[in-house]
């Protein structure tokens, strides 16, 4: 589909975007998702500039994106080893 231009409210400041129709609903909902983040660390920390609390909502975005990485690498390399003893199982087998 095509691309739609949108705006995005970030930490009080107007961004104008194109995305793909598609992914529309995705990005409001992830600059809701930072939005809500600063407003947490607003409240429960002693932190008043826009910058410093968006880069904390940065920091914690991206430390959830590098372990979910971390896990799924993880899951491959346990999928690859079982695939691996399955294949020198039905070797074994069919050797015989």
């Amino acid at each position: 589909m095509g691309e739609i231009s949108i705006k995005i409210t970030i930490s009080d400041r107007i961004y104008p975007l194109k995305v793909n129709m598609e992914e529309e609903e995705i990005v409001r909902r992830a600059a809701k998702m930072i939005n809500e983040r600063i407003k947490e660390y607003q409240e429960n920390y002693a932190v008043r500039d826009k910058q410093d609390l968006l880069s904390m909502a940065v920091l914690h975005y991206a430390t959830g994106v590098l372990k979910a990485e971390n896990k799924v690498q993880a899951q491959d390399t346990a999928v690859a080893d079982k695939v691996g003893e399955l294949d020198s199982l039905l070797t074994d087998f069919f050797s015989k």
